[in-house]
């Protein structure tokens, strides 16, 4: 198994622009994610986007094997959304278990304002039981995990920014999925992203800015 992070450009303000990469290989083994910012910008740090995007109208399958309509299931609700694959060696686990650090960290109440949703870019492999399971071993057992048809999924990361490749399989059997890694905050305030997190954002500023995106503010 392989895991090429794509590189993605995302323009914040006029003087941000985020880059990340990253990749494994079938040993688990890879180069750490890089991101570099420029205006001051800390690696890690949540990036506000100057011009909102809008929330994907997304309806694919849940872990439930039902349908799940992202709009309606999350209006005026903070969301954090994130495009993984469950056979993923070390990102996707990685920022799913630091995610679900951080919401243990929350109150009652805010636990149940805030959506965690993660969706599939290995829809092939990725059914609705492997997905539970997986996100519950990250400690996400509340989380919403979709799967479903491929081309749909694509159409709806693109506008934000994330950039997902059809899984391929190598000449060695293996399969190389190559997707965006980045983490997408909406407002309840007005269900547009806002806000980014690279694979740099540790547990810590997770548990530090959720309580704000929950609020529909600025970290």
């Amino acid at each position: 198994m392989r895991t090429k992070i794509l590189a993605t450009a995302l323009v914040a303000t006029a003087a941000l622009t985020l880059s990340a990469c990253g990749g494994s290989d079938g040993g688990g083994k890879g180069d750490n994610a890089a991101a570099e910012v420029k205006g001051g910008q800390k690696p890690g740090q949540a990036i506000v986007l100057d011009q909102a995007k809008a929330k994907p109208d997304l309806v694919l399958t849940d872990t439930d094997d039902k349908k799940y309509d992202l709009l309606e299931e999350t209006k005026g609700r903070p969301t954090l959304l994130f495009f993984g694959y469950t056979h993923c060696p070390d990102v996707c686990p990685l920022t799913m278990s630091n995610v679900g650090i951080a919401v243990k960290k929350l109150s009652k109440a805010e636990r149940e304002k805030l959506r965690v949703v993660f969706v599939s870019t290995d829809p092939a492999r990725d059914t609705p039981e492997r997905i539970r399971s997986w996100l519950d071993a990250q400690g996400g057992t509340d989380f919403v995990g979709l799967t479903g048809d491929f081309n749909t999924i694509k159409a709806a990361a693109r506008p934000l920014g994330i950039y997902i490749e059809k899984p391929k399989k190598e000449k060695d059997g293996s399969i190389t999925v190559s997707h965006g890694a980045e983490v997408i905050g909406f407002s309840p305030k007005d269900d547009k992203a806002r806000w980014i997190y690279t694979t740099e954002a540790t547990a810590d500023r997770y548990a530090k800015d959720l309580p704000k995106i929950i609020e529909g503010r600025n970290p």
